[in-house]
């Protein structure tokens, strides 16, 4: 496994030191999870890393044939048939949606990277436990940001969840985080805690087939 962006604290690696590493390395088949607090900026980093535009309503299949996942795609798939109905009423159904397309994936041997509700662990187990079915890993990408900076995210997407319901996250995100930079959190084969500089410095997420994984990748 190599997980080497700056600052970053990663299960089962050694961080990089400041030198100029722009990419993470995973095994090719890996189903990557990207997490964060709503509004962290998950979408946003995903689009630049893979071109997407926001308007998109299915996954997206990028260079290598890797599943990219967003649950905005679903967002948008309902919301041009549900668009009466509040976006708040549409959630259970978007989720359920975005759930099952990645499971789908994953079902299908596709490599993924995908969204995921960062605060929910059981679907971090569920995901994990589902990649191991299929004779694979399940990595996470934590994107740690204050929550000031995610609800200004929130603000700035258009969807701002109720204060009770954020102040919820906020407690499971930190004791995710927590357990993560001290290398005690299953189920991931390997977990990357990003700050928001540190995501920024992010140009790639690279695939490679598991006999390259030996060595860091070239800054």
């Amino acid at each position: 496994m190599v997980l080497y962006p700056c600052e970053v604290h990663a299960m089962a690696a050694t961080p990089a030191s400041q030198a100029s590493v722009n990419e993470l390395r995973y095994p090719t088949g890996s189903l990557v999870m990207l997490s964060g607090l709503p509004g962290a900026g998950k979408s946003t980093l995903l689009e630049r890393l893979y071109s997407l535009t926001g308007e998109e309503s299915e996954p997206v299949v990028a260079e290598g044939g890797v599943l990219v996942i967003d649950s905005r795609q679903a967002r948008k798939r309902w919301g041009r048939v549900l668009r009466p109905v509040p976006s708040r009423l549409q959630t259970p159904l978007v989720h359920t949606t975005h759930t099952w397309r990645v499971a789908r994936a994953v079902m299908g041997g596709h490599t993924v990277v995908a969204h995921t509700r960062g605060t929910w662990p059981h679907l971090l187990y569920g995901f994990a436990w589902l990649a191991r079915r299929m004779n694979r890993d399940m990595y996470l990408i934590m994107l740690d940001v204050e929550p000031e900076t995610a609800l200004a995210g929130q603000h700035a997407r258009g969807r701002v969840i109720s204060r009770i319901t954020f102040a919820r996250h906020c407690r499971r995100w930190r004791v995710l985080v927590d357990r993560a930079s001290a290398g005690s959190l299953p189920p991931a084969a390997g977990v990357t805690v990003l700050s928001r500089t540190a995501a920024a410095l992010v140009q790639h997420i690279r695939f490679v087939p598991q006999a390259d994984q030996g060595g860091r990748p070239a800054s």
